[in-house]
């Protein structure tokens, strides 16, 4: 049966076109709880639709951070795993990811399995991804063994994504890797991958102003993620610059209702 959470992302997106989300990695070799769960709750005045909590390299465990970053904001916050350790019950649901360009299995099933047992026995609601790694892919791709998508050859990830649909994901996720440049994954990728799906599209990596943004909504994402740009600059700003930017994204998205 459909979770808490997902319902929550279906009809947000269906009144409102296209979400917001705000990745965070709690890693205790750059930063401190406390300022993680300061940026989630600068995030969600600016007007996030959910906390994204993970990263490709997670050191020991973020039960810690998760617990209270839930506890500090009340839009959904979502497991983004990179391995085993991203687990955490304290999240309000996970995305359940499968890295399906990548070479190596440990990333497409393995991983999964061996998380599978604690998902299931404490109940975290799932939500089943395909993550597809798209050129440069960063941390990311190398983490993950990944065979990157080249970024003028849209059709590739396109019937990867198909597939996805076909196994009965919920999501497909567009991925060119934390502080990618360029822009994010190309709007011509984006295109082409949401016209052969009925599934949403979420997209990931480079996404650094408000341009690149709706032009990513305007190609057909339905979700947008934003996670260097958090870092970078809401805290300087107190989140002025990413309310602009969601501001943007949610008048790009209003155009599809």
């Amino acid at each position: 049966m459909p979770g808490k959470v997902w319902n929550y992302i279906i009809d947000k997106l269906t009144k409102e076109g296209a979400l917001h989300f705000s990745l965070l990695d709690p890693d205790p070799l750059s930063t401190t709880i406390e300022e993680v769960v300061e940026l989630a709750e600068l995030a969600e005045k600016a007007g996030s639709d959910a906390i994204m909590i993970g990263g490709s390299t997670v050191f020991g465990v973020i039960d810690d951070a998760v617990a209270k970053i839930t506890e500090a904001v009340d839009i959904p916050t979502i497991l983004f795993p990179g391995n085993i350790t991203g687990v955490s019950e304290h999240a309000d649901a996970m995305f359940f990811m499968t890295l399906l360009n990548s070479t190596n299995p440990y990333w497409i099933i393995g991983a999964q399995a061996l998380a599978a047992p604690k998902i299931k026995l404490v109940g975290i609601e799932t939500i089943p991804m395909a993550y597809l790694m798209v050129a440069p892919g960063k941390t990311a791709a190398w983490v993950g063994d990944a065979k990157p998508f080249l970024r003028d050859k849209p059709k590739i990830p396109a019937m990867y994504a198909i597939a996805a649909e076909l196994l009965g994901m919920k999501l497909v996720y567009l991925e060119a890797g934390s502080g990618a440049e360029g822009g994010g994954v190309p709007p011509e990728m984006i295109s082409a991958v949401s016209k052969f799906i009925d599934i949403p599209v979420i997209t990931g990596g480079g996404f650094n102003d408000a341009e690149s943004v709706v032009r990513a909504v305007d190609a057909g994402a339905s979700i947008v993620v934003q996670g260097t740009y958090l870092e970078k600059n809401v805290k300087k700003d107190k989140g002025e610059g990413l309310a602009k930017i969601i501001k943007s994204l949610k008048e790009a998205g209003a155009k599809r209702v």
